[in-house]
């Protein structure tokens, strides 16, 4: 079965895309935890990181590149938090590897 992140890549569902790549797509969240809240996506549908092999490991750093890129062409962005929760009990909800871009206010633990 097909993540919710598999069906907005597939235009299935829609989503405010921010960006978007060969590898990855950028989303706005919507509930967001801070005043920027993008999901940086790949388009290959992995479940976490603890499933990732080895010809997988590139889309970590796609995933870098694109928060660097948000952070150069999105206002306010310039300073940020990247945070990828792997599992239920890290907080994963979306069983789709995710990084979670915050930024636009300062961040406490």
């Amino acid at each position: 079965m097909k993540s919710i992140f598999s069906k907005i890549i597939d235009r299935e569902i829609p989503a405010e895309i921010v960006a978007e790549n060969e590898q990855i797509i950028v989303i706005k969240d919507i509930n967001p935890k801070a005043p920027i809240h993008l999901l940086i996506i790949p388009k290959k549908e992995i479940r976490d990181i603890q499933s990732f092999g080895p010809e997988d490991f590139g889309l970590a750093a796609a995933i870098f590149q694109m928060a660097q890129e948000l952070s150069r062409t999105v206002p306010g962005a310039e300073e940020f938090r990247l945070q990828v929760n792997s599992g239920h009990k890290a907080g994963q909800r979306v069983f789709h590897v995710h990084a979670h871009f915050l930024a636009g206010a300062e961040m406490c633990d």
